[in-house]
């Protein structure tokens, strides 16, 4: 492990039933850094966040340093609005600390301190998980991934499921926690704009490692092609013109 870093992975390969779904991955993430992992659909990107998170088996080195302590936002979390578990509830699976729990709620800003209501922290942890809207669910799984103080937090595709309004707030709500917390941040995503605009590193993934740099060296043309084939402009989010539909 150099120093700087905080994970080192080499020659890292997954199979399921002989069937291979990553093959010879390596990279480096520094300190503090923020790495983006992109690809399509099926490249493997959440295999290699399993696999980096030790909860599937693998080949190769993924080595951590020592000091090490991650936090995991998941893509989704599927809560049925009948299901009785309490926001309060589910942050006790990791923390009984009421002090604590109100704490990584204001940082998240779902707390009582920017809000005139004093109560809205309180009626939060009441709510039923199954019944809050996606991005009030969303910031109750980055502060769930706060709780224990990590500093890496992995998020697999910060925004899917999310409304736009509430998009921009989760990118700028990241930022804002790596400023106060010291933190390295690994995140999933497929928006261009949203790498070049957050993240020092890329990892593009289609199955084998594709490229790996700094976003405006690496992503080219070639690197597109390489993971979603001829037809790349789709991939590209132009504010002008309207949204692309996806394909």
């Amino acid at each position: 492990m150099t120093e700087g870093n905080i994970l080192s992975v080499s020659n890292l390969k997954v199979t399921f039933n002989t069937h291979v779904i990553l093959d010879g991955i390596r990279f480096d993430v520094r300190r503090d850094g923020t790495l983006a992992v992109i690809g399509p659909n099926g490249a493997g990107k959440t295999v290699l966040f399993r696999a980096i998170l030790g909860l599937i088996p693998y080949e190769g080195t993924v080595e951590w340093a020592p000091d090490v302590r991650v936090g995991y936002v998941p893509q989704k979390l599927y809560v049925g609005k009948d299901i009785p578990l309490t926001v309060s509830e589910f942050f006790q699976f990791k923390e009984n600390d009421s002090r604590k729990i109100a704490a990584v709620l204001t940082s998240v800003g779902l707390g009582e301190g920017e809000s005139k209501d004093f109560h809205r922290g309180q009626r939060l942890l009441r709510t039923r998980l199954g019944v809050l809207s996606g991005g009030e669910l969303q910031r109750v799984l980055i502060a769930f991934a706060l709780l224990g103080k990590p500093n890496v937090l992995l998020f697999d595709e910060p925004t899917s499921g999310v409304d736009i309004s509430g998009e921009e707030t989760v990118y700028a709500l990241i930022d804002k926690l790596k400023k106060e917390k010291d933190l390295t941040i690994i995140f999933i995503s497929h928006e261009l704009e949203v790498v070049y605009n957050y993240a020092d590193t890329v990892l593009c993934l289609n199955k084998e490692q594709v490229c790996f740099g700094p976003p405006k060296q690496v992503v080219d043309k070639e690197s597109l092609e390489a993971l979603y084939g001829e037809n790349v402009q789709v991939y590209r989010h132009q504010n002008q013109g309207g949204h692309h539909h996806g394909h």
